[in-house]
């Protein structure tokens, strides 16, 4: 059994790894470090963990913390996995951090982010990048499995990558011509109170947001730079819609060449088809959010419009499943040699 340590264990991305390995064939979890309500078990917090997992949250210095442990999440903000880190991987355990510590491989890549979104540009284990991979287990199945550390994607990155990713690697899409127009449900924005997403604030409201500059931006331009080749920019949009959770990225990017939807659709079948939790369908299906909340899928929906020689494609993720824990419980499968869809291969919520 793979024994399970949560950094950040009572985060909705805390509660989500927790939901995933509570019933996974072959994890157990051993502790639940938090900074708050320490001594409360989590199904206190969450009533429907009861009896899944019971477990109390203990703080980092409490010898329950220490246990041994095989893998750790640090369901935490930036600049706090890298600070821990070293220490867990003394210990013998692997890494897999929820935030931008360890999505980039290069020192120099890892300042760019930290520019652009405001954060001290020196990392703090500037020796764990290189030996290091991005989360994204359907483009990165052969770094993830032989890694110590994985930075899991952001969820819009997840979704915008995943619906541009057989495009750029095929140069079918010209590089400076694509816009991401991405909508999420108010849990992006996490557990911490926040007057702007206070129910009467939010409730019928929609708004775009980080117009300056999305923190999500650096890792698309990368992936899908390294994909395609040669260098990629986007223009991002990211917008807070009033639904709690849920992302639906439309992508648009000018064709270097005509394609017909069915040759896009052949196409991105077979760039994904040992991609277990990625679905491609035609401009017809009907399908939305809704379909994917509470999975491990992302369902693309893969359209043309001729008439502009303009690729357009719908992706649909759940934030907290796809865009962060089941991401990273994929990544520990690929990473203790499991089967990829060891505790995700499930139908989801429906309504």
């Amino acid at each position: 059994m793979v024994r399970v340590k949560v950094v950040g264990a009572s985060g909705f991305g805390g509660v989500g790894i927790i939901e995933l390995v509570s019933q996974h064939p072959d994890a157990v979890l051993t502790a639940l470090v938090e900074m708050d309500d320490i001594g409360s078990p989590i199904s206190k917090l969450y009533p429907h963990l009861a009896g899944f997992c019971d477990m109390p949250l203990v703080a980092a210095d409490d010898p329950a913390a220490q246990a041994p442990a095989d893998v750790v999440f640090f369901a935490t903000p930036d600049r706090v996995g890298m600070k821990l880190a070293r220490g867990e991987l003394a210990k013998g355990a692997k890494v897999i951090d929820y935030s931008g510590d360890f999505r980039f491989t290069t020192v120099e890549a890892y300042s760019d982010y930290a520019t652009r979104i405001g954060k001290p540009t020196e990392h703090a284990a500037p020796d764990l990048l290189g030996k290091n991979a991005y989360g994204l287990a359907e483009l990165h199945r052969a770094e993830i499995s032989k890694a110590e550390v994985v930075g899991n994607p952001g969820c819009f990155a997840c979704s915008c990558i995943l619906g541009l990713a057989p495009a750029a690697k095929r140069r079918l899409i010209k590089p400076y011509s694509i816009i991401c127009d991405c909508k999420t449900g108010v849990s992006g924005a996490g557990k911490k109170a926040n007057a702007a997403f206070h129910y009467p604030a939010r409730y019928e409201q929609m708004n775009a947001y980080k117009l300056a500059g999305h923190q999500h931006v650096c890792e698309i331009e990368h992936e899908l730079s390294t994909q395609a080749g040669t260098d990629v920019k986007v223009t991002f949009t990211g917008q807070v819609v009033p639904v709690c959770r849920g992302i639906l990225s439309t992508l648009y990017g000018d064709l270097e060449a005509a394609v017909t939807e069915p040759e896009l659709v052949e196409l991105y079948r077979g760039f994904y088809k040992d991609s277990p939790f990625v679905r491609v369908y035609g401009s017809t299906a009907a399908i939305g959010t809704m379909n994917v909340r509470g999975t491990n899928y992302c369902n693309l929906t893969v359209s043309v419009d001729q008439r502009l020689n303009r690729l357009r494609i719908v992706s649909h993720i759940d934030n907290l499943v796809k865009g962060q824990a089941g991401s990273a419980l994929q990544n520990m499968n690929l990473m203790f040699g499991l089967p990829e869809t060891a505790g995700l291969n499930r139908p989801g919520n429906y309504p």
